[in-house]
Order: C-alpha cells, then structure tokens, then sequence
C-alpha cells in the first residue's frame, strides 16, 4: 500500500508538456541496485530461499550476491521503492530529462557505480551520497520458473547522512526547485496512528484529517490495494477507483505494482492536472509493469 505526494497548489495554469523545467519531482529513499537472473533450485536450497518470496538478507546471505553475478546472466537495475516510482515517472514525463530528482546513499564501490549508471540511463537525475563504511545496497531477484524470491541487503542506503548531503547548497537548491516531492510511507500508518480500524476508507480519511503545518495546501491520501480499488481521500470525500482489468496470462510480476502507481501518478501531478487524471496515469503505469520482470518498462509510454 502506498501513500502518494500532497496536490500542489490548486487551479495554476496547466503547462504543456514540454514546458516542464528540470529537477520539478524531487524523491528520496532507499536506493537499492536490483540483480535478476535465472537461477536453479539448488541455488535456493543453498541460501534457504523460499521461490516466491521477500526476504531481508540475513549473515547467511552475505556471499549470495557476488555468486549471482559469477554464476548467472544477470541484469542491472535501478532499484528501492521510491526510485522506483521516481524512475516511472520521468519514463511517463519523456521530456525533459531529469524532470525527476533522487536522493539517497550508496557505497564508493562497483555496485554503486553500476547503480549510478542505471539511474543515468533512466535519465532521472539521482545525486547519490557516498560514503565507504557500508556497501551500494542490493536486492537480488532469483527467478525459478514464474516464481521470484527477492533478498534486500538494504547496507548503504540506510547511512544517509543530512548534514554531509542534504544541507549542501548545491543540494538544497534541486530541494528547493521542486514543485512535488514524494517520500514512501508504510503501510503501518494506521496502527502508528492508532487509528483502531482496518476500514481502508476510514483510515484514508482520518490519514487526510492529520494535523497540517501548512494548511494552505489541503492534504489528499492515495491508497492501492493491488487489484482492488484505488482509495483516493480529500478534504470533502473519499473515492474509490477501479483498476484497470488485466488480462491474468499477461502478469508476470507485481512486485513493483504500486511503485509503478505513484510514477504514473506523480508523472501527472506535475502538471497540476486533476488528480482523477493523476490515478488514471497511476492505473496505467501499474497496468505495464506487472506485464514485465521487475520495474521495467517499454522505451515510451502509450498514455493519453
């Protein structure tokens, strides 16, 4: 379940598309570099994994990643959540490159070279903090049939220091030319809360209803729930949305769904249009990547 990003201020002029400035999405999380490879099952039995399963890697798991890449055909991708969704949305924008920013923490190591790299090919503009204490953060994607068990190795993406990167002026200036910013929360925020409900409606709505610091922007809550609806609440109501259908021969992998959900809708929101436009963009990005390994995606969108 994800939570999307605050609507920006309400009734601006709508810009066209190729009048978006640089750096306008900023996002920041846990930057992950995804290994994918076909493995076998004695490869599983090795390092206790499930097929199908998420996993944080524990001690046993520590040679896991380096083997993956000695033994198998791999891919490279930029990964982590909100890397995710903001590599979707600069895919969904097209023009101008590095309409999306990133900020996070890697190691001074190939892994973060290679991520480096792969965020550049996505043409988001990810201005990475790097340190050498703990590794580029990993999740290995070991595929066996239709099944994918994934282990994080979160290591480097959770030594994000604030004072060595985020106080740089030269950094706070891409915080600072952004129009919509956008951090993961988890799906816990009710029982954080204490909201005492599992009602997905009445916990949008009292998500919405939170104590403000600015209370000029009113507050609007995103849920997904996978397949069924979208919960979208704003200050007057709460809405639900039906995805879109999908054909179950076409999915082959969901994981990155809801990351998906927030590009699309992120992609969007940048252009100040209509939040029911931002969940439609949402639903369609969602719609392409649970038709492909990983969060990947087509070199152009079919959105209109």
């Amino acid at each position: 379940m994800k939570m999307a990003a605050e609507e920006p201020q309400a009734k601006k002029p709508k810009l066209e598309q190729n009048h978006l400035s640089e750096n306008v999405l900023f996002g920041m999380g846990n930057p992950l570099l995804d290994i994918c490879a076909v493995v076998d099952k004695d490869f599983l039995d090795k390092y206790g994994l499930k097929p199908n399963d998420q996993i944080l890697a524990e001690d046993k798991h520590k040679e896991l990643f380096g083997e993956l890449v000695k033994r198998f055909n791999v891919e490279y991708h930029a990964g982590g959540s909100t890397q995710n969704s903001v590599k979707v949305a600069q895919w969904m924008i097209q023009s101008p490159y590095k309409a999306a920013t990133f900020f996070g923490c890697i190691g001074t190591d190939k892994f973060g070279e290679i991520l480096k790299k792969k965020t550049e090919e996505a043409h988001v503009d990810a201005h990475y903090y790097e340190q050498s204490d703990e590794q580029t953060g990993t999740c290995a994607a070991c595929i066996t049939g239709d099944n994918r068990s994934l282990v994080a190795h979160l290591a480097a993406a959770n030594c994000y220091n604030k004072e060595k990167h985020l106080d740089l002026e030269k950094n706070w200036k891409l915080v600072e030319k952004a129009k919509v910013y956008y951090i993961a929360e988890a799906a816990s925020l009710a029982r954080e809360q204490g909201f005492e409900t599992e009602d997905i409606k009445e916990i949008a709505q009292k998500a919405q209803a939170l104590p403000k610091v600015n209370p000029k922007r009113q507050r609007i809550v995103v849920f997904t729930q996978g397949k069924d609806d979208t919960i979208m609440a704003t200050e007057n109501e709460v809405t639900a949305f039906p995805v879109l259908d999908s054909d179950q021969s076409e999915i082959i992998d969901t994981n990155g769904a809801g990351d998906a959900f927030v590009g699309g809708f992120l992609s969007q929101l940048v252009y100040d249009r209509l939040l029911t436009e931002c969940i439609r963009a949402g639903h369609y990005a969602a719609s392409v990547i649970i038709k492909r390994s990983g969060c990947t995606f087509p070199e152009k969108p079919d959105f209109h």
